[in-house]
């Protein structure tokens, strides 16, 4: 009986630190976008965030959407080809990638560079005491660092989506058209009659919209909380990417729920 009141209480106590550890990252996220006018006003500090969390996740999400799109299209081709519609493996990978694949692996890739990039930036400005500093100078840290970072996290993620979905069509349709032999016309023919731009590709940059601001807004929370020790900015990197990925497959399911599968 003693044993099973410890349990209880451990995780009680840990129910109510989460509950709590929510609502202080909730108020951090409105104070962040109500400070978000320096984003308009001085749009230089946008584009260099933007060119930070985007530009340089290029390399990654195209090679990753490029071999993506390979392995879909291969095995999306020893599967139809057993009920003789491999015409339709266009259908199957750009589906996938619009849908599924694109917003989601492009999220997770875009956490563990971007995201973690941004926790660390800001938990060793933290460290080194330079957010103390703007403080003193009657800079605001929140909209001079951490709303440019926010937002650039925001806008970068629909656009690296687009592109591995893109990419991961050029692949499947370089592995199945040019390399097995997959009538082209079909390939394409049968895409675009079953790709809805409202309902697929809408949806799956909604998804995306959505994905980054989570991300971004994991990354900002934990670098800004971080203990300003060598430790802590480590600790709150890895908190950034698995609490990025596990908040990711989870508004994944609950978007998918509601946007294809018409539940209300």
């Amino acid at each position: 009986m003693t044993f099973l009141i410890h349990i209880l209480s451990i995780l009680g106590r840990k129910t109510v630190n989460s509950v709590w550890t929510l609502g202080v990252a909730s108020m951090f996220v409105c104070k962040v976008i109500a400070r978000s006018s320096i984003v308009i006003r001085r749009p230089q500090l946008l584009i260099a965030e933007i060119h930070f969390a985007g530009v340089l996740s290029l390399v990654i999400i195209i090679v990753s959407g490029l071999f993506v799109g390979l392995v879909l299209g291969l095995q999306g081709y020893e599967t139809l080809k057993r009920y003789g519609s491999t015409g339709a493996v266009g259908t199957l990978v750009a589906l996938s990638l619009v849908r599924e694949l694109g917003p989601v692996v492009s999220a997770l890739l875009f956490a563990s560079r971007a995201g973690s990039a941004i926790t660390a930036e800001i938990g060793i400005m933290k460290t080194t005491e330079q957010l103390s500093a703007m403080e003193m100078m009657a800079v605001d840290p929140y909209a001079r660092v951490v709303s440019p970072m926010f937002w650039g996290g925001v806008l970068s993620m629909p656009l690296l989506a687009a592109i591995f979905s893109a990419m991961g069509i050029i692949g499947g349709y370089l592995i199945t058209v040019v390399a097995i032999g997959v009538d082209s016309g079909a390939f394409w023919s049968q895409m675009q009659a079953s790709v809805d731009f409202h309902h697929d590709i809408l949806n799956g940059v909604i998804k995306s919209i959505v994905f980054g601001t989570a991300v971004s807004a994991i990354a900002v929370y934990e670098g800004y909380a971080s203990v300003p020790t060598a430790e802590g900015v480590s600790k709150a990197v890895t908190r950034t990417v698995v609490t990025s990925a596990l908040a990711v497959l989870a508004l994944d399911f609950v978007l998918t729920a509601f946007m294809f599968t018409g539940v209300h």
